[in-house]
């Protein structure tokens, strides 16, 4: 018997057993529920009990929603865009595709569920290739490849992003008006990372310098 049913049964029962019970006390008894009006408000009553009975009986499935397990990166495009309407900070990590420390940096740290959450819920996560050829509006500038002449070259957005200083991997941390609150290059595991990301999500760079929080976090 399905669950649909069998709470169809039980409401008819309880009901129809209530009704018996009342209507011989009636019958019996001129004290109790003398007046047919009084019969029904009681027979209301105990339906709506009996139905609410009924269903607690019963445990629904709550569906909870898994955190999530793969990271979602945006575009630096994307994110601009997102950032119109839901302001939030950016975390770029700027890459190259010869980069052997990026992709472990990707294999290991940004795969950790913990990394993934706190990312994805206070920041937007940008992927950045440093020698991407496609050309970048932004704030009236047009962003663009600059070949060194070796065989390779540098975007001119990572180029400002870095301050010239290039080496990968690096992380820059952006308030929501593109304003930099720290560079931070090298590979680093989870906890490192992790302390970096809430030195940027709770606006500690406001209170003190990041010397001086993660020697005392």
């Amino acid at each position: 018997m399905s669950h649909a049913d069998f709470s169809g049964w039980l409401i008819f029962y309880v009901r129809s057993s209530v009704l018996i019970f009342l209507t011989t006390l009636k019958v019996q008894s001129g004290y109790f529920c003398t007046k047919l009006k009084d019969m029904k408000k009681i027979f209301a009553a105990v339906s709506i009990l009996s139905v609410a009975c009924v269903l607690g009986a019963f445990t629904f499935p709550v569906k909870k929603v898994a955190p999530p397990t793969e990271l979602k990166w945006y575009t630096w495009e994307e994110a601009v865009e997102l950032n119109k309407t839901a302001p939030k900070k950016m975390m770029v990590d700027l890459f190259t595709d010869w980069c052997g420390w990026c992709k472990k940096m990707d294999k290991t740290t940004f795969a950790d569920p913990a990394v993934i959450e706190y990312l994805q819920a206070n920041f937007y996560p940008v992927k950045f290739n440093a020698e991407q050829k496609a050309e970048i509006e932004f704030n009236g500038t047009t962003f663009k490849y600059m070949d060194s002449g070796e065989g390779r070259g540098v975007h001119t957005l990572a180029y400002s992003l870095l301050d010239g200083q290039m080496s990968y991997p690096t992380v820059v941390f952006l308030n929501e008006k593109y304003e930099r609150i720290m560079i931070s290059p090298g590979y680093k595991e989870v906890p490192a990372l992790m302390k970096e990301l809430k030195f940027a999500a709770e606006e500690q760079y406001n209170k003190t310098t990041w010397e001086k929080y993660s020697a005392e976090n």
